[in-house]
């Protein structure tokens, strides 16, 4: 039976939030304090005996008996039955989006299907492997050389690639790829001027060069819009288009965050990053239909328009590389939010088979010994049908405010797949983060530990680093099959970073597990289906991250998680859309 969930103890909750966070699984492999200089493996046991790349969960359980028969021990969520469609929606609203347009090509193919055979070996063109001497002007040039062929996979052979500057790649069909990540190792040495930035910028150069106003109200779950007369046929087939609106102190009354959303009002903000795949002239003007459904109402009254999009690399990768930033304690505390490796403006992307390593120039001892990270790992933006696999990021120095310790971010891009991923040891080692447009993403199989606020350089001590939803409206996501040991959040996080209010609607927990905390109370609409060990809080009453988010999200399967069928709502909405195609 769905239920809504009652009053939590919410003191106690936050008691335990925030008490100094726990010792680590493996506490010889701290990052803060005293850790040592070795590159040591993960402890195994902290994560049931799976690596990023055989991750497994409640997905190992199945719907029959040993006879074949129905196993009555299963259960299905009434919201997602046997005959589930994405249309249907009850009159109270509560309804499940289809999550399975995420990831590359929308997870209709392979990674990287369509890269060319033409490889370029970095070694072979001079760059050192000894992790002596600088490799970036090397291989810079062995990625421009890439880009300028059209396209060629960019090789790193077994080695330790030492890299003082950045590398950029700015075209379509590039790769970069080693032999693994325990054997082919790039680390970055530089920390002054990198605040902001990334040491493996994977980048499109996007601009908008036509606007179309909606002539009527989009409506979530449609996948056609209409648009008007003037400059409509200068649009076609194959377009790549954002759809957004701006955000009007009508949209913000909506949602009840008058005097708290500040950093984008008045301003137009990409809520969809779509393709057009067709185009129907009307009496009015045009019918657009688009390749994934919207996941939200875009209104006229909010000024909602297409935008359409040049610029946007495709068929670009990053792949069984070791990667690592990290340098010394006080260096790394000395910028804000450092990524190892960013991709922007991007489509039909992939990283997979990268895992962070103890950076060559991290301290041999005290703070900081055997860090991987400066301070963030990965991250997404403006981007959409990106597939991020079989990985893992650790060990961040700076885990304090101003953005640090971010190991796997997203911002503003649809139809994400965050898949099979390892996530230990950041401030928030999956998170959401700043501005509106985050929809259709879905992280598959996480494992998340060890994630802590910490309160400043000097000190051990800090507060609980949950995942989490950040800033500005997440929309329509999925959490599914993941696993949590520290906590995992989408609240109203109100004045918090630059007024971050409402962080999510009509996202989804599906089939979570862990030690730690799920905190669930989303504006209007939110789901919690199938827990397992979890410490809950749904409750609406809850002062401050509960405010203006009634009514309290439905939650289903407390404590039966482990029985939930289908273990993953990602896949098994992925297999029904793809036989039907």
């Amino acid at each position: 039976m769905l239920r809504r969930s009652s009053p939590c103890l919410a003191t106690a909750l936050w008691v335990a939030a925030c008490s100094p966070a726990p010792a680590p699984a493996d506490a010889s492999t701290s990052p803060l304090h005293d850790a040592p200089a070795a590159d040591a493996p993960i402890d195994a046991s902290a994560y049931d005996g799976a690596s990023a790349g055989d991750v497994t969960d409640a997905g190992d359980d199945v719907a029959t008996t040993d006879a074949g028969e129905p196993d009555a021990s299963r259960w299905r969520s009434q919201l997602y039955p046997a005959d589930w469609s994405p249309d249907r929606v009850p009159a109270d609203g509560r309804a499940l989006h289809d999550f399975s347009y995420a990831g590359y090509h929308n997870g209709a193919g392979p990674l990287g299907a369509t890269i060319p055979a033409r490889v370029i070996d970095v070694a072979a063109a001079g760059a050192d492997a000894t992790g002596a001497r600088d490799a970036t002007a090397i291989v810079q040039r062995s990625i421009d050389e890439a880009q300028r062929m059209g396209g060629a996979v960019v090789l790193f052979p077994a080695g330790l690639y030492r890299f003082d500057g950045v590398l950029r790649v700015t075209g379509s069909n590039v790769v970069l790829r080693g032999v693994g990540p325990e054997r082919s190792r790039l680390f970055f040495s530089t920390s002054v001027g990198r605040a902001f930035g990334a040491h493996i910028e994977v980048r499109g150069s996007a601009t908008t060069d036509l606007e179309l106003p909606l002539s009527r109200d989009g409506a979530a779950r449609d996948r056609t819009v209409d648009v008007g007369a003037a400059d409509a046929g200068s649009l076609a087939v194959g377009d790549d288009v954002q759809l957004g609106w701006v955000i009007t102190p009508a949209f913000i009354a909506d949602h009840q965050m008058t005097g708290t959303w500040r950093a984008f009002n008045d301003r137009w903000q990409p809520f969809f990053h779509r393709q057009v795949v067709a185009i129907e002239p009307t009496a009015g003007g045009a019918r657009v239909t688009l390749d994934v459904p919207l996941r939200y109402p875009a209104r006229v009254r909010d000024r909602a328009s297409l935008r359409r999009v040049r610029g946007l690399i495709r068929e670009v990768g990053v792949e069984s590389l070791g990667l690592a930033n990290a340098v010394g304690w006080a260096e790394a505390w000395a910028q804000n939010q450092v990524h190892v490796l960013e991709l922007s403006h991007v489509a039909d992307a992939w990283v997979r088979d990268v895992g962070s390593f103890a950076s060559p120039l991290a301290p041999a001892t005290g703070d900081g010994a055997g860090a991987h990270l400066q301070s963030s790992g990965v991250g997404v933006l403006l981007s959409k049908r990106v597939t991020i696999a079989d990985s893992r990021m650790e060990l961040a120095e700076n885990r304090g405010v101003g953005g640090n310790g971010y190991l796997w971010e997203l911002r503003q891009s649809s139809e994400v797949l965050w898949r099979d991923l390892i996530g230990r040891a950041g401030r928030h080692n999956f998170i959401q983060n700043w501005g509106f447009g985050t929809t259709g993403c879905v992280w598959l199989r996480l494992r998340s530990s060890e994630g802590r606020a910490v309160l400043a350089s000097t000190s051990p001590f800090g507060l609980t680093g949950f995942s989490e939803f950040h800033h500005s409206l997440a929309t329509a996501n999925l959490i599914d099959a993941s696993s949590f040991d520290d906590g995992v959040s989408i609240v109203n996080r109100g004045a918090e970073s630059t007024g971050a209010g409402h962080t999510g609607t009509e996202n989804v927990f599906w089939n979570t597990r862990g030690r730690g905390f799920l905190r669930s109370m989303q504006f209007a609409n939110g789901y919690v289906i199938g827990t397992t060990d979890l410490s809950l809080q749904v409750s609406t009453l809850v002062p401050f991250i509960g405010d203006a988010t009634s009514p309290a999200d439905t939650l289903e399967g407390e404590g039966r998680g482990g029985a939930l069928d289908p273990p993953s709502l990602y896949e098994d909405q992925l297999r029904r859309r793809l036989m039907t195609r």
